[in-house]
């Protein structure tokens, strides 16, 4: 189908070229004719002159015949000063005076083109008129031919048809070999993008040799494929990544659920031995994971739609003296500098630091250590825990939802591996960024936040 309306444009485009060489060439035909029929009128009109001026000559030397021969013309007639034929052709034998309207006593001859004469009805005809000046007054001789018609002759005419054919075939083949050539790379970029949209091969289009407005829409297409196609590796990791969220979370969230299920359960099957105190704390123990879980996803849910939250000045030494007023199990230590501040939302920078801190407090041996500081105009806050350490292939990977290495399952089986993620979400949607660098012992994690005059 796509060929058959490209070929359409091409026949559409040869034929308007094909219709407008016809129309010129009527058009300069048509001078063409309107010249040339001049100067055959005139040349025939110099001919019919000089048959006529024999007579003429006859006149002068009264030697007049009262037949002439009419030497190839269609009729001659000579008139007396009275206006009474005195000689004429065979074909005018017998006439009256064929005409009146060239008397002009002033002039020698004049020459005209009349139509409907007595002698020629129907008919248009070359009328030379010369005057002989005799004794008796001005004799009058008319010579008579076949007017040129306005196709001059047949020859002519089909002349003027065959160039007129030849140019307006010669467009059409010309213009549709050169929209056909135009058109070749719009196919080859039509045939490729079909491929692409049943899924064969790599999404890119062909690009022409040529610098015209066909390679600029085949590298603007090649963009917009670029483009395309990255956006749908990112959608399918998305969905990959969502997918394995989807599973975690559903793992994550059955847990404390069957935990309830069977505790409850086996306290059923014998209530008479079961301590319905120690039950009820597990089960809350349970609701209460259960709900931190959902508290987490609730809000990794609220930043992933960048729902908009109030930006104020806040100085991250005054958000680390509140937050780590809390008494905690492991000796926290502090190094504040003053003086930094950034700009953000304060309850979302405060998780971020508890959550940092909460999981140094799980992996920490003896102490976390706080850091704030400025660097260069970007504000720091360093969370370092004297723990194992973190391996530097591992350190991504616990950014990841739900996850958790081996060794913090192993250590504390009741987190809901999000509380990094949810920091690092927190980090990127005030513009900066969390990550884990290197340190001498323990696992450094360090946030990096450009300041307000940054």
């Amino acid at each position: 189908m796509k060929t058959r309306l490209r070929r359409s444009l091409r026949t559409r485009l040869a034929l308007l070229a094909g219709i407008a060489m016809l129309l010129l060439n009527i058009v300069i035909s048509a001078l063409v004719l309107y010249g040339i029929r001049d100067d055959a009128r005139d040349v025939r009109s110099l001919e019919v002159s000089g048959k006529a001026t024999r007579v003429l000559i006859q006149v002068k030397k009264n030697r007049l015949p009262p037949v002439l021969d009419p030497n190839g013309l269609d009729g001659i007639q000579v008139v007396d000063a009275a206006g009474r034929p005195v000689a004429w052709t065979p074909s005018l034998a017998g006439k009256p005076r064929q005409t009146a309207a060239l008397s002009h006593p002033e002039r020698a001859n004049t020459v005209a083109e009349l139509c409907d004469l007595p002698a020629f009805p129907g008919r248009c005809q070359i009328v030379v008129a010369l005057r002989a000046y005799q004794p008796d007054g001005t004799w009058v001789i008319y010579a008579f031919a076949p007017a040129v018609p306005w196709y001059v002759s047949p020859q002519v005419i089909a002349f003027e048809i065959c160039v007129t054919a030849g140019l307006v075939a010669l467009t059409w083949f010309g213009v549709s070999r050169v929209v056909a050539r135009t058109l070749a790379p719009v196919s080859s970029i039509t045939t490729r993008l079909a491929e692409i949209t049943t899924g064969g091969g790599g999404m890119r289009v062909p690009v022409p040799e040529t610098d015209d407005e066909i390679r600029a829409l085949a590298e603007t297409a090649n963009q917009t494929l670029e483009r395309l196609e990255t956006a749908m590796r990112k959608q399918e990791a998305a969905m990959e990544q969502q997918r394995r969220f989807t599973g975690d979370a559903s793992h994550d969230l059955r847990s404390p659920i069957t935990a309830m299920r069977a505790q409850v359960e086996e306290a059923l099957l014998h209530p008479e031995e079961t301590d319905w105190r120690e039950t009820g704390a597990e089960v809350l123990a349970s609701l209460d994971r259960l709900q931190a879980i959902v508290d987490d996803l609730l809000t990794l849910t609220k930043l992933d739609a960048g729902a908009p939250s109030p930006r104020e000045p806040v100085d991250l030494r005054e958000l680390v003296v509140t937050e780590t007023a809390r008494p905690r199990a492991k000796r926290v230590v502090t190094i504040l500098h003053e003086g930094v501040v950034v700009m953000g939302d304060r309850l979302q920078l405060a998780r971020l630091l508890t959550n940092l801190l909460d999981n140094a407090e799980r992996h920490a041996e003896t102490r976390i250590v706080v850091t704030v500081r400025q660097q260069d105009g970007t504000a720091v806050l360093e969370v370092l825990d004297d723990g194992a350490g973190i391996a530097p292939d591992q350190r991504e990977i616990v950014f990841q939802r739900f996850t958790r290495l081996d060794d913090s399952r192993n250590r504390d089986a009741g987190g809901t591996g999000l509380g990094l993620p949810i920091a690092r979400e927190i980090a990127m949607a005030h513009g900066g960024t969390l990550t884990i660098e290197d340190s001498d012992a323990g696992a450094r994690f360090v946030l990096r936040i450009r300041g307000p005059g940054g």
